[in-house]
């Protein structure tokens, strides 16, 4: 089924995603790789602040390239997801409500996301050109000294995932492998 969803999220939006759903993005998402996992998860341990509010929000797990003249931002493809799997359950439980990546996540991940009714959406390896263009603003917000991997804040306008695990556990990897 082909949805049109705000970010950040609400309970009531994710309740009706389900796995297999594909799925269009408008509003604010934020990126995040492995070095930036790390340093908020170092934050955390430490008793700091989190450089982004997770609550409700979405994680991208992308590290662009250099944006074209004209552009908010350059190729804008999917990491993979399992990189931050060993972060991932500590910030679903502060919050965090999506993520888009590719590839499957570890059991932990999954009974995380269960537990705090969370989604996981893949965006299309290898699309990242276009991908891009349904990106209207790019702009780091933390961690600048890591370059392609700093956090950024991105204003996104329909732009295209698919469900790949609901807040019930379905799995579309697993699914597929039947």
């Amino acid at each position: 089924m082909e949805k049109y969803i705000q970010a950040p999220l609400d309970e009531e939006t994710i309740k009706n995603l389900r796995a297999g759903d594909f799925v269009y993005i408008t509003g604010t998402i934020y990126t995040a790789r492995d070095a930036a996992h790390k340093r908020m998860s170092e934050a955390l341990a430490a008793g700091g602040a989190l450089p982004i509010e997770l609550k409700n929000n979405i994680i991208y797990y992308m590290g662009p390239s250099p944006a074209r003249e004209g552009r908010a931002i350059g190729s804008a493809g999917p990491t993979t997801s399992g990189r931050m799997d060993r972060y991932t359950p500590a910030l679903l439980d502060i919050g965090l409500k999506g993520m888009i990546g590719k590839g499957k996540r570890s059991g932990e991940v999954k009974e995380a996301m269960v537990r705090n009714g969370c989604v996981y959406f893949a965006a299309i390896g290898g699309a990242g050109a276009l991908l891009s263009k349904a990106i209207k603003k790019s702009e780091v917000i933390a961690y600048e000294d890591l370059g392609t991997e700093a956090v950024r804040r991105l204003e996104v306008e329909d732009f295209p995932v698919i469900v790949v695990m609901d807040a019930d556990g379905n799995d579309l990897y697993e699914r597929a492998a039947e």
